[in-house]
């Protein structure tokens, strides 16, 4: 999938309850960069902002306050991050599921996602791992961003989509932060 395409999940997978959205990504010989990236997942209400500072899940926070999404300790594949969704558990209240990945602030040196050679966001099927989509390289157009939104799940009339974004912000988790009125 491309930067804005969109898949419509549960339309084209009847009884899909929930699934896995995994980041890779080869930061080449920028070892301090690899070792530093992160995954930030959102989740968001209609204002596309996050309920509560309990509604984002990272490395302090490890489940969304509804227990409805999770950041595995153990991937699956070749994935650096793995973060779960329970369909059926997240609240009417969410509209949207937001992933970013971002470079940690104590990476030491300037990093940027521009240094990366590949980065990708998959999403398999949580009941049987199966592969539903990837995207392609989202690494291509950053510069010196230091956050990229990935992608989104979606609630689309009564049904569950994905879009892949490839948004990056310049400001880093104090943009992301903004955006979605989150402390972090």
């Amino acid at each position: 999938m491309a930067k804005g395409a969109n898949v419509a999940l549960t339309k084209e997978i009847p009884g899909l309850t929930g699934v896995i959205v995994g980041v890779s990504f080869d930061a080449g010989a920028e070892r301090a960069l690899g070792d530093n990236l992160a995954m930030l997942t959102v989740l968001c209400g209609a204002d596309k902002r996050a309920l509560s500072d309990d509604h984002v899940v990272h490395f302090n926070q490890m489940v969304s306050a509804d227990l409805s999404t999770a950041a595995l300790e153990q991937t699956r594949g070749d994935d650096a991050e793995q973060v779960e969704v329970d369909l059926a558990a997240v609240p009417p209240e969410i509209e949207r599921i937001v992933f970013i990945l971002y470079v940690g602030e104590g990476s030491g040196g300037r990093r940027t996602l521009g240094q990366l050679r590949r980065c990708t966001l998959r999403l398999l099927n949580l009941a049987d791992g199966a592969a539903i989509t990837s995207t392609v390289d989202l690494s291509q157009g950053l510069n010196n961003e230091t956050a990229v939104s990935l992608g989104e799940l979606y609630r689309h009339q009564g049904d569950w989509k994905f879009r892949v974004l490839g948004a990056g912000y310049s400001s880093g988790l104090a943009g992301v932060a903004r955006d979605f009125g989150i402390t972090l």
